[in-house]
């Protein structure tokens, strides 16, 4: 018996889940007990979880869970399973990618010959229609990066270790890194980007942050206890971006503009600025405070709006956009010759 048939038939012996002492394939295999420490360290180089125990009642077995029972799948079942595996990668960018790719060729060579014309037919059978980019909310695109990817990768691998992990996060307003230790809790999809979902060690809270504007991720190797409460279905519906522009108004200026109760109603349907603050005003109107002054997310909003909808602050956009506002005036004005505006 050559060593890779010796291999083998070890590996088969000790899947039963009892420990299988080293003396009992020396003598199953007719070896020295050297050549059986030989071919079991050979198993462990080669990425088996051979666990070993020593003293009078050692011996080696398996990892629980190393040897599964063949896959039966019917046909619906695999092109339920093709489906979802479509729309996952319909998100660009997703957790753990290459470890998808190694996990969808394991089970393609574990289900029977008769459904693998499926699997290899997915995108033939199974189309995506991707997310379309929102222009009127800018920001809430990104092209996926090596960043982005190793990010998710990393916040996923504290998850699955219970490590924390520190980055670095790019707040998109200030142009600024900051650092950040956080204990991983979970990760979350939405609108085609992802967040990463943990406690913030420094402020003993948990956030949300956007994968794409993470930096240098990086396992910091203390150990945490996942909290048992936490759940990410908490943080869907919108949610995480209440909780967060609660704390954004702490943190960056405030935008605030006056509407009429029909635009308040109006926005108040969207999903990103119906988190926003809404407060009774004069004459039935509406203050909305939005945590933002950035010029390309604010006056659109406004143009948007249009008449009925005023910008009080911050002075220096309200006069960015009196400028604009004369400017359309002129043009529109101006009469437009008959043979023109056919």
């Amino acid at each position: 018996m050559n060593p890779i048939e010796r291999a083998l038939g070890i590996l088969l012996l000790l899947t039963g889940g009892k420990l299988v002492p080293a003396t009992a394939l020396a003598e199953r295999f007719q070896v020295s007990l050297r050549t059986i420490y030989r071919d079991i360290d050979r198993l462990i180089a080669l990425g088996v979880p051979v666990d070993a125990e020593r003293g009078a009642e050692g011996g080696y077995r398996l990892a629980s869970g190393y040897l599964q029972p063949p896959v039966a799948l019917t046909r619906n079942e695999t092109a339920a399973l093709i489906s979802a595996m479509s729309l996952v990668r319909s998100s660009r960018t997703v957790p753990l990618a290459d470890d998808l790719t190694s996990a969808e060729k394991k089970l393609l060579a574990s289900l029977p010959k008769s459904v693998h014309g499926l699997l290899k037919d997915a995108e033939r059978i199974v189309g995506i229609e991707p997310i379309p980019p929102d222009i009127f909310h800018s920001g809430t695109k990104a092209e996926p990066t090596e960043d982005w990817q190793a990010a998710l990768d990393g916040f996923m691998a504290g998850i699955l270790d219970s490590k924390r992990v520190r980055f670095e996060h790019v707040n998109p307003s200030r142009k600024t890194l900051k650092a950040h230790d956080v204990e991983p809790y979970g990760v979350m999809f939405d609108r085609d980007l992802w967040y990463l979902a943990g406690r913030c060690v420094d402020t003993d809270t948990t956030k949300v942050y956007r994968a794409d504007r993470v930096r240098n991720l990086e396992l910091s190797g203390m150990f945490f206890r996942p909290d048992k409460d936490f759940s990410i279905q908490k943080l869907l519906g919108g949610a995480w971006l209440s909780q967060a522009m609660r704390r954004w108004e702490q943190e960056e200026q405030i935008a605030k503009i006056v509407v009429t109760a029909a635009q308040a109603r109006k926005l108040g349907a969207d999903w990103y600025y119906r988190h926003a603050i809404f407060t009774p005003a004069d004459e039935g109107k509406v203050l909305i405070s939005v945590p933002s002054t950035e010029r390309l997310r604010i006056l659109p909003l406004v143009r948007w709006l249009g008449p009925g909808a005023e910008l009080i602050g911050p002075e220096s956009l309200r006069k960015e956009l009196a400028v604009e506002l004369e400017e359309l005036a002129k043009l529109y004005g101006s009469t437009v010759p008959l043979e023109q505006s056919a």
